[in-house]
């Protein structure tokens, strides 16, 4: 069956079903750091969200500190950096996803909420 242009819509419904599981499954592992996420898309792009979730789903800290008011958009790729430089290290191999790729969009959600190997 072809796609069509309303699958590729933003606002197709498994866009919108996507969306907000993802959403429910980063807000019930940061409930516990008071922390929330409304709009995946802008919420994790300053790093800070995505550094608590990581320090959670790990229980570390972070090898290196970042920027706890990332004001400028160099300040949250530099967060989101040191959020990925984290994944490599605990040995989470990520293709293609940079710093740019998670400030832009949400490449890293669909990785992030899959089951760790044992």
């Amino acid at each position: 069956m072809p796609v069509t242009e309303k699958d590729l819509a933003n606002d197709a419904p498994w866009k919108r079903i996507q969306q907000n599981t993802f959403t429910r499954w980063f807000n019930e592992h940061l409930k516990c750091v008071n922390k929330r996420v409304g709009n995946l898309q802008t919420d994790l792009a300053d790093g800070l969200r995505l550094i608590a979730l990581l320090e959670v789903l790990s229980q570390k800290k972070m090898y290196r500190k970042y920027n706890q008011r990332p004001t400028f958009r160099q300040m949250q790729l530099e967060n989101v950096s040191v959020a990925l430089e984290f994944l490599d290290k605990e040995g989470i191999k990520l293709v293609s996803i940079e710093a740019s790729t998670v400030w832009e969009s949400m490449g890293l959600t669909a990785e992030l909420s899959r089951p760790s190997p044992p």
